[in-house]
C-alpha cells in the first residue's frame, strides 16, 4: 500500500513539475515573445503554433478545435496563437504564404505543419502522429 501511495505521490509531482514549467497550455506570441515562448519552451514541451488572422474565415473555423484538444490533451502540447497581423516579421521567417498555417516546434525546429481549416478529427489525428499517442 504505501509504495502504491509513494508511486501515485511521485507520478503527480513530476505532473505539476511539468505543467509548472511550461506555464499556460495556450499562449499569444507575437514577434517579440516568440523565441521564448516558442523556441524556448520547445525545448521541454512540443509547441503548436497556429498561425492565423482575424479576417480569415478558415482560421476562426479551425481555432476552437484547437482549443479543444490543448485541453484534452492535457499538457502534452502548447497551442501559441500568432496572429499573423502582429508578427509579420515571424510569418515572414517561417514561409507563412496562406493561413491558417499550423506548425509543430521540438526543440527549436519545426517537426510537422499543415495549412488549411482541417476537421477536429484530422487535427487530433495529426497531433496523436507527432506526440507519440
Amino acid at each position: 500500500m504505501d509504495r502504491e501511495l509513494e508511486r501515485i505521490r511521485k507520478r503527480k509531482m513530476e505532473e505539476l513539475m511539468k505543467k509548472s514549467m511550461i506555464g499556460q497550455l495556450k499562449i499569444e506570441v507575437d514577434d517579440n515573445s516568440f523565441e521564448k515562448e516558442v523556441i524556448e519552451k520547445s525545448a521541454h514541451v512540443p509547441v503548436v503554433v497556429d498561425f492565423w488572422a482575424e479576417w480569415c474565415m478558415p482560421c476562426l473555423m479551425l481555432g476552437p478545435s484547437l482549443e479543444k484538444l490543448v485541453n484534452e490533451f492535457e499538457g502534452k502540447f502548447v497551442l501559441a496563437k500568432m496572429n499573423v497581423d502582429n508578427g509579420r516579421t515571424t510569418s515572414q521567417k517561417y514561409g507563412i504564404m496562406s493561413i491558417p498555417a499550423v506548425k509543430m516546434f521540438r526543440n527549436g525546429n519545426v517537426v510537422d505543419e499543415f495549412v488549411g481549416a482541417i476537421p477536429e478529427q484530422a487535427v487530433k489525428q495529426w497531433l496523436e502522429k507527432n506526440l507519440g499517442d
